[in-house]
This record gives C-alpha cells, sequence and structure tokens, in this order.
C-alpha cells in the first residue's frame, strides 16, 4: 500500500507538471497568477512546479506586465532551448527531415528526392539515417538533447506485432499503394539510425501528422471538430474532435482517398476502382491529362505535371484556357466536393481544411467549385455548419506535425526525459492528457514489477 501511495503522489506531481507545461505551451507566456486559473491548481502547487522545471531549463521569464497597482507580474514561457525534436514527412516525391527546438523553430534541413527509386524499403530507411545525421551535423546539435523523432508515413499504421510482442517490432506500415505490406519500420529504423538508444520513435499517418499540426498552429485551431484533407501525389484525411487540451479530444487518419466517387470508374492504385485518389491525386491529374492529349513530356513528374495542367487552364499569357485541361479540373473539383460532402455528412466538422503540396496548388484555382459541389452533395444542414478553407501551415505541415509527435508525448510526461531504456511501445500515439500518461507508466511499472 505504502508503495502505491508514493507512486500516486509521484504520478500526481508528473500529471501536476504536465498541466503547467501545457498551457504555457498552447498559451503562454503567462503569469503564476494567471496560471493558477488556468490549471486549476493551487498558488503553492505553481509555485512548486514552476520552480522546478525552470531549475530543469524547461521554464524562461519572457517580461513583465503591470498589474492593477501591486508589483509587475513575471511572464513565463517554454524554453525553446529546453530539447530538440526532429520531424520527418515520407512523402510520395521526397523525403524531408527538419530539426526543431521546443518551440519548433526550425533549426536545420534536408531533403531526398524519391523519383527515381521510388519506395525500397531499404533506400527510405538509408534516406532516413542519412537525413537524422545531416540535420544534427548541419545545426551542429548534440543527439542527447533529442526528445524524439516523429515521421509521417503513407498507409495503415498498426502498433501490434501479430503475436503481440510488440517490443520486438514497433509500428508496422501496412502502405498498399506503395507496396509496403506489414513493414517492420520502427525496428528498421532503430537498428539504422544513429542517435541515443533513449530517443523514442513516433510513427504516424501523414494526413494524421498534418492534422496536428493544423490543429496545434494552423487552420484547425479553435475548432471542436475538424477535418484535415491532405492532396499530393495521393489523397488521405484526418478527422479531429476536441480542442487542444480536452481530455476527450480524439484523432483519426482515415484512407478517404479510397473512398468511391464514380462506380466502374478509373483503376486506383490501390487495385480497386472509382477511389477519389484515382481522380483528385496528383498521380492521377497527371496521368489523366496524359491521356486527353495534354502537352506533356510522359516522364513528367507529378509536380511538373500539375503545374503545366494549371498553366493550361488558368493562363497569365493572355491565351485562351485549354477546355480540355478546365474540363479535367473541374471533373476533380466535383470529385473533392462530393468526398467532401461525405465527411460533413459523417462527421460534422465545423471546419475542413485542405492541405498537401498538390492541394496547396489547386486550392487557390478550385477552392469555390470544391466549396459549391460539397455543398451539392451533403445534406443542407450539415453543410450550412462546415466552413472549407486552405491550410494554413504551407508544404512543410507534415514534417511541422510529425514533430509534434514527440512534442505531445514530452508535454504529457511533464518535461521528463525519455527513459534510459528505449520504451517497448515507444512509437504508440502520444498519451492526448495527463491521465492517459499516468495510465501508460502504470500499466509499464506493473508488468516490469510482475517480471
Amino acid at each position: 500500500m505504502a508503495e502505491r501511495n508514493r507512486r500516486t503522489v509521484r504520478d500526481l506531481r508528473r500529471g501536476n507538471r504536465a498541466r503547467v507545461l501545457q498551457r504555457l505551451y498552447f498559451d503562454g507566456p503567462l503569469s503564476r497568477q494567471e496560471l493558477g486559473p488556468a490549471t486549476g491548481l493551487s498558488s503553492g502547487s505553481i509555485s512548486n512546479v514552476v520552480a522546478e522545471l525552470a531549475a530543469e531549463s524547461l521554464l524562461e521569464e519572457a517580461g513583465v506586465v503591470d498589474s492593477d497597482g501591486g508589483r509587475p507580474r513575471t511572464l513565463l514561457r517554454v524554453a525553446p532551448g529546453g530539447g530538440l525534436l526532429i520531424g520527418i514527412d515520407i512523402g510520395e516525391t521526397r523525403i524531408r527531415v527538419e530539426l526543431f527546438d521546443l518551440s519548433l523553430t526550425e533549426l536545420a534541413r534536408t531533403e531526398r528526392l524519391l523519383a527515381q527509386h521510388g519506395y525500397d524499403v531499404a533506400r527510405i530507411v538509408g534516406h532516413v539515417r542519412s537525413g537524422v545525421a545531416d540535420v544534427l551535423r548541419d545545426a551542429g546539435a548534440d543527439p542527447h538533447r533529442l526528445l524524439g523523432i516523429g515521421i509521417g508515413v503513407p498507409g495503415i499504421i498498426e502498433r501490434d506485432a501479430p503475436d503481440g510482442v510488440i517490443g520486438d517490432v514497433g509500428s508496422v506500415v501496412h502502405g498498399q499503394t506503395i507496396d509496403w505490406s506489414a513493414v517492420p519500420f520502427e525496428r528498421l529504423l532503430r537498428g539504422a539510425v544513429r542517435v541515443p538508444p533513449e530517443v523514442p520513435f513516433f510513427i504516424d499517418n501523414g494526413a494524421k501528422t498534418l492534422g496536428q499540426a493544423e490543429m496545434w498552429f494552423g487552420g484547425g485551431r479553435g475548432a471542436g471538430a475538424s477535418a484535415i484533407a491532405l492532396i499530393g501525389s495521393g489523397v488521405g484525411a484526418c478527422v479531429n474532435h476536441g480542442d487542444l487540451l480536452d481530455e476527450d479530444r480524439s484523432s483519426q487518419a482515415l484512407e478517404w482517398g479510397h473512398s468511391t466517387v464514380q462506380l466502374r470508374g478509373r483503376r486506383c492504385r490501390c487495385g480497386s476502382i472509382g477511389c477519389l485518389e484515382a481522380y483528385a491525386g496528383a498521380e492521377a491529374m497527371r496521368e489523366r491529362w496524359h491521356e486527353a492529349g495534354g502537352p506533356l513530356p510522359a516522364d513528367a513528374d507529378d509536380e511538373t505535371a500539375l503545374a503545366a495542367l494549371l498553366a493550361a487552364a488558368y493562363p497569365d499569357t493572355g491565351d485562351e484556357p485549354d477546355p480540355v485541361a478546365v474540363a479535367l479540373l473541374d471533373e476533380t473539383a466535383e470529385c473533392l466536393g462530393a468526398a467532401l460532402g461525405d465527411l460533413i455528412n459523417l462527421f460534422l466538422p465545423e471546419r475542413i481544411l485542405l492541405g498537401g503540396w498538390a492541394g496547396l496548388l489547386i486550392g487557390p484555382h478550385l477552392l469555390p467549385d470544391i466549396r459549391r459541389y460539397a455543398q451539392e452533395y451533403a445534406l443542407k444542414h450539415a453543410a450550412a455548419r462546415t466552413t472549407i478553407e486552405m491550410g494554413r501551415l504551407g508544404p512543410d505541415a507534415v514534417t511541422v506535425g510529425a514533430a509534434t509527435l514527440p512534442l505531445a508525448d514530452f508535454l504529457a510526461r511533464g518535461g521528463s526525459r525519455p527513459s534510459p531504456a528505449p520504451r517497448a511501445d515507444a512509437s504508440a500515439a502520444a498519451p492526448r492528457t495527463p491521465a492517459d500518461a499516468v495510465r501508460r507508466r502504470e500499466r509499464s511499472r506493473t508488468a516490469s514489477e510482475a517480471g
């Protein structure tokens, strides 16, 4: 019983640290006096927690503000230099690796193009290994200050090995469109990437990392429910419910690109027919433009082809728009609008954001039509409650979102560093609340004591 009480006190203290860190991170800088009402903690608890976090260089002063007749109040914020994070976007045309401080200010970046060699697993692992080494070297960073490495990938992420022993395998990626079947990606990375063994890996779907970035820092902030669409060479989406610090907050990646928009339609690269991705993905738009006789070399990549298609439909040279290009893009807008109508009817989001590199290219031209089609295909009351806008974070959103995976875990653990031994579930979804973190640690300790 005494041991249980000691654990409870320790976990309560860690939970208090998490509440202070999270509130300062999302709403700071704040004074000690403001932290009390914001966190529900007493002034004594606030003083103790702030003193601990400041001693660990996780908090720093951010100026002073005058109070009503009293002494000026010191503002506090999470110290950007309190740790390092790496975010990796394994996209369908390139791999982007970025190193950040705790404020998610970029310190270094590197990219690897994938056009020639595709999704060979060994090559991808090699790119990640060299990319991580490059950004650490370029920034002169100490790898022991890393709080984690977050990675966004296409496909479905499974965190339980088939035999139930997750410690041996970690996150497994099922990426049908990139010919990855049960790839033990985390285990491969752990064996290849040269970082201290305690640095955790967090692997998740790229649309979900994009969604988390937009919810934290972009167009989704403040929305109780939102859907974020990632349109690149392929298509995906993420649905979020609850605000940033809501204990019931949830986030779900959807294989939205493989919802059906056309019966007996085009063959999708997943093998099915009539998928949204077969019409609205950049790879599909390139193929459709080429098939329609568009003036495009057969070996043009997706980015070049999409730029040429848009230039033909919306010329800035005074020429007449190409009617074939206009019709193709109108069909794309209708497919996207119809699929967004499904998201509206199913999830009732307050806000829908379009992102991804291809979404950012086509959105400024097609957004009015996409909105119109979505209203035609969705229930009127549901559609009237939903706004459809462009994402605000640009092409780096997936990388920033990937970095938020270890950051969310760090904040939820109250700023505690990764344990000396690698966690068996290092890549599992970051606890969303201090209570989630407490339950996870309790299970881990129970298993350890039983052994």
